[in-house]
């Protein structure tokens, strides 16, 4: 494939040979699966339009992950152990949106534009934020679950939080110095050749179980432990209302809680929505992607076009958008700080009191965050 692609090539005015159809210099094509070569240059329209949507995703993730760190960085009330991996998941999907202006130059300029060291740029951010937020998510599970199935001795000291948030690091590290390394894979160009990612088509031992250890460490472990965490939660507020309302029909009242006439649904229909909101998100954002992977290391890779795998891509980065929303802004002391420092936003917060929330704790879906 390589020799037919030098065949191919066609010499500039000032010498440079680049592959007919990609607009390829043939120094670079040793860096290149030949599984891309076989198909045709995407229109440039195609090219356009996904930059176009990373600028979208770049402004969009820089803003709402920019004042999830600044607010949850500055605001005492809210630098607590808990809000620490609040703050690594926005860290890690802002980064991961940090290499959109690679993308954005690569498809402004139709394909490979800045080579194989932005390639290596590119997979190294987009492999470090991944997988770094994936388990931050497994570690924000973890952390609720403790909080509110025991919430007298569930709480994190932030020694323990700062432990965690460095084992996370220490995690991912290797997922991304082995294929950088070229010790274990490589970084590779993959779709329109404008996004890089581990090297998931090269047929042999080393590629395949290189792509099943990391689906394995990086996919399922995250997104059982996500899946495990928030279906405990909701098995125990579920079992807590039941005991509440038990209770209050062996009293002859409605309702314990005092703030029952407020509440428009019940503590388990709340802890349900944000717990299947975060496990949607994640399967949405990582799914595609993993059977990509999994689809080029052991399956039909005829089925891998280029246009096939930018879908994956696209999901990936989506998600650093989302993140913020689900985890911030649903956070009653940020959008307080908010209302605070930027009353132009119109944020209609109003005050929390610390003695009623004392009463819900047990049972808030946000109080794994709200020491």
């Amino acid at each position: 494939m390589i020799a037919d692609a030098l065949s191919q090539a066609r010499v500039l005015g000032d010498g440079e040979q680049r592959l007919m159809g990609w607009n390829i210099p043939t120094s670079e094509l040793s860096h290149i699966p030949e599984h891309w070569l076989k198909y045709p240059e995407p229109e440039p329209s195609l090219h356009f339009l996904l930059g176009l949507l990373y600028v979208v995703y770049f402004f969009l993730s820089t803003i709402g992950n920019g004042l999830v760190l600044w607010i949850f960085s500055t605001s005492k009330s809210l630098r607590t152990p808990s809000n620490m991996f609040v703050v690594n998941l926005a860290f890690c999907d802002l980064i991961m949106l940090l290499k959109a202006p690679l993308f954005i130059y690569n498809a402004f300029n139709k394909g490979y534009a800045t080579g194989h060291l932005g390639c290596q740029i590119f997979a190294t951010v987009g492999s470090l934020s991944g997988i770094g937020a994936g388990i931050t998510n497994a570690c924000i599970a973890y952390d609720r679950y403790t909080t509110i199935t025991n919430p007298l001795e569930g709480r994190l000291s932030a020694t323990k939080a700062s432990f965690i948030i460095f084992f996370i690091w220490v995690y991912t590290m290797p997922w991304v110095l082995l294929p950088l390394l070229e010790v274990w894979n490589r970084f590779v160009p993959e779709g329109f050749l404008t996004a890089c990612s581990f090297d998931y088509l090269t047929d042999n031992f080393d590629t395949r179980l290189f792509v099943a250890s990391i689906f394995v460490c990086s996919y399922v472990i995250p997104m059982a432990l996500i899946i495990y965490y928030y279906s405990q939660i909701v098995t125990h507020v579920i079992r807590h209302e039941k005991v509440l309302k038990e209770q209050a029909k062996k009293m002859n009242v409605d309702s314990l809680r005092s703030n029952q006439a407020q509440a428009n649904q019940s503590a388990e229909i709340r802890i349900a929505k944000v717990a299947l909101t975060i496990t949607f998100l994640y399967v949405a954002a990582w799914t595609p992607y993993a059977v990509v992977s999994m689809i080029g290391a052991f399956g039909d890779q005829s089925l891998l076009t280029p246009g096939v795998t930018m879908i994956p891509a696209c999901f990936c980065k989506c998600v650093a958008c989302f993140d913020p929303y689900v985890y911030a802004l649903s956070h009653p002391r940020y959008r307080l700080e908010l209302q605070r420092r930027l009353p132009w936003l119109a944020i209609n917060e109003a005050p929390i009191s610390d003695n009623a929330s004392v009463t819900t704790e047990a049972t808030n879906p946000n109080n794994a965050t709200r020491t």
